[in-house]
């Protein structure tokens, strides 16, 4: 028998699961709804799951051609315009670099086009690369395959379409056929895994199926199927940013050869000098190209703007010169009749469009805060090894002597794989080692970059908010914290809007001001390049250079390691060896090497 008291505890239990339960679906939809809105906004959609971007663009080349030409092309993104009034040619066989400072809407941009929000003939396959592959079942090989004979199928399914739509006169056709003959079913195999290799596969990864895969090497196996599909307009949004240097070289000499319409968005001036025969530079609006490579442009560009502003000043001193004499007219017949004509070439002037002043790119100047100098030694490796599993056959590194003071600058470069990431990891003692030891100052404090440090950010928060919130202690005044981002270059819209809509170069900024906030005085940058336009890099080398700590840095951007590396070491065979040379020298070792 059942106590009275006993049933109504049991009943108040009850009524609490309820409760409970009640509680956590709520926290569930609401967590659910948060994951829906941050992936909407990721993909540039309102609430809706309709496009937030607002297009507009005249299709004046023909239906049937190769080339692409688009008159009166705007783009505006949540009320925000990003071009107005352009045009846009794309030659067939070239190969166009796209410009401009974070945030501009590079990225907006590309998802535009191959969203075929522009009137692009349907002729015209287009292939974004902006996402991982899949997770799947698939290896990277049989990944790439199907991919490719899916492409295949496509193919064969569009004549037979053209066939009983146009008949087998059309010009069309010919495209297609030329397509068809170029895939070679028999090659899919050996092809794709050369294109794998190159792009950092081994024997044994390329076998690895695709779910398995971090983010870093689904990447790599989407531009894989990118290249080897070769669309008549392929869209490569930072395609670099997950490869190592030998990746890279290998990458540039490819794409290099890439024979139909590429637009490449790259923060690396050696790669862009390397692939691209035109350049696109989107700035205050506009699109306009330039022919030739990266370091063509610059000349290019500043030769214009200097015969610019000679002419913006001839003009300006001409207006001047007129207004000062009709000012001066008074009420004399014969001058005002003659002030009345030099109105008229004024208002000619300005009817016709006044030159204007050219605006130079903003430029951020980077700094991080004065630090304490530590004698050394400030950090060293012991006869240090390491493996994951802790079992001697699975050692990354084995017997490693290495020192970290004050004053260095190295650089870790190697391929994927071999453990630089790991090695950042154990300096800062997020790792212990296998044998061996790790010494650190008793006072040295250690700021990392990852390259995974924007997913620390709250992207469904503005950068303002995230940063106050974030460091409540240090200040709630809002002004001071527009202050700290603006040294960063994130300004105006930028730090109100949800980080999410920003670009991966303006979540950068956030990430370096809170590297910054911390004050640490030695720094362990991993891939700090990524998504940051070329202006901005430059800033980061300076500041490099000017910080008063140690730095270590691990990336893929040769021109940011040419100004900074004192130190080269090549991470391979279990050590870490200094490289004898420079990082040109050494990039020239690795293209030696390549096979396309």
């Amino acid at each position: 028998m059942i106590s009275a008291s006993k049933a109504k505890r049991d009943a108040k239990r009850a009524e609490k699961g309820t409760k409970e339960n009640r509680k956590d679906r709520k926290n569930g939809k609401k967590e659910e709804s948060a994951a829906d809105t941050l992936a909407k906004l990721q993909l540039q959609e309102d609430k809706h799951g309709i496009s937030d971007r607002v297009t507009t663009g005249v299709l004046d080349s023909l239906v049937t051609s190769r080339d692409i030409k688009i008159s009166a092309v705007t783009l505006t993104f949540h009320g925000k315009v990003l071009i107005q009034d352009s045009t846009l040619e794309l030659n067939y066989g070239r190969r166009y670099g796209l410009l401009g400072s974070n945030g501009c809407g590079k990225s907006t941009f590309l998802k535009a086009l191959a969203a075929r929000e522009y009137p692009i003939p349907e002729a015209i396959d287009i292939y974004l690369l902006n996402e991982p592959a899949a997770p799947s079942e698939f290896s990277a090989l049989d990944y790439v395959v199907r991919e490719a004979e899916a492409e295949l199928k496509r193919l064969e399914d569009k004549v037979e379409q053209i066939l009983e739509e146009e008949g087998p006169e059309s010009i069309t056709l010919i495209d297609l056929y030329e397509r068809i003959d170029e895939m070679d079913p028999a090659t899919f195999e050996s092809r794709a895994s050369l294109i794998l290799v190159g792009l950092g596969f081994n024997k044994k990864t390329i076998l690895k199926k695709t779910k398995d895969m971090s983010g870093g090497w689904k990447m790599r196996v989407a531009l894989a199927k990118a290249l080897f599909v070769k669309p008549t307009l392929l869209l490569l949004d930072d395609p670099t940013a997950h490869l190592d240097l030998e990746a890279c070289v290998w990458l540039e000499e490819y794409l290099k050869r890439f024979d139909r319409i590429l637009i490449l968005v790259s923060h690396s001036e050696d790669f862009l000098n390397g692939v691209c025969s035109e350049i696109i530079d989107m700035r205050m609006q506009k699109i306009t190209t330039y022919g030739g490579n990266y370091d063509t442009y610059v000349k290019t560009r500043g030769e214009l703007e200097t015969n610019q502003m000679k002419q913006y000043t001839k003009q300006q001193e001409e207006i001047a010169h007129i207004k000062k004499f009709i000012a001066s007219a008074g009420t004399y017949a014969n001058l005002v009749k003659q002030a009345k004509s030099r109105q008229k070439i004024l208002d000619k002037m300005e009817a016709d469009g006044l030159i204007q002043k050219v605006v130079p790119d903003k430029v951020f100047s980077f700094r991080f805060p004065e630090v304490e100098k530590l004698p050394p030694p400030v950090l060293s490796f012991d006869d240090v090894s390491f493996a994951y599993s802790g079992i001697k056959e699975d050692y990354l590194y084995e017997g490693l002597n290495f020192g970290v003071d004050m004053d260095s600058r190295i650089a870790l470069v190697g391929p994927n794989g071999v453990g630089k990431s790991t090695l950042l990891k154990l300096m800062t003692g997020e790792l212990n080692a296998t044998d061996g030891r790790v010494s650190r100052h008793s006072h040295l404090k250690i700021g990392l970059y990852s390259q995974h440090s924007a997913d620390q950010l709250d992207l469904t928060k503005n950068s303002l908010d995230f940063v106050r919130d974030k460091f409540p202690h240090i200040s709630q005044d809002y002004q001071y914290w527009r202050g700290q981002l603006g040294r960063y270059g994130l300004t105006g819209e930028g730090q109100t809007s949800a980080m999410a809509t920003l670009s991966e170069g303006q979540r950068s900024r956030v990430v370096f001001a809170l590297l910054a906030i911390e004050a640490p005085n030695m720094l362990l940058l991993d891939e700090p390049t990524n998504g940051l336009d070329i202006p901005t890099i430059d800033s980061l080398a300076d500041a490099i250079n000017d910080f008063q700590g140690g730095v270590v840095v691990v990336s893929h951007d040769f021109r940011l390691l040419d100004k900074i590396a004192k130190d080269i070491f090549v991470c391979e065979n279990r050590t870490a060896t200094r490289w004898d040379g420079s990082i040109l020298k050494y990039k020239a070792k690795l293209a030696k090497n390549i096979v396309i």
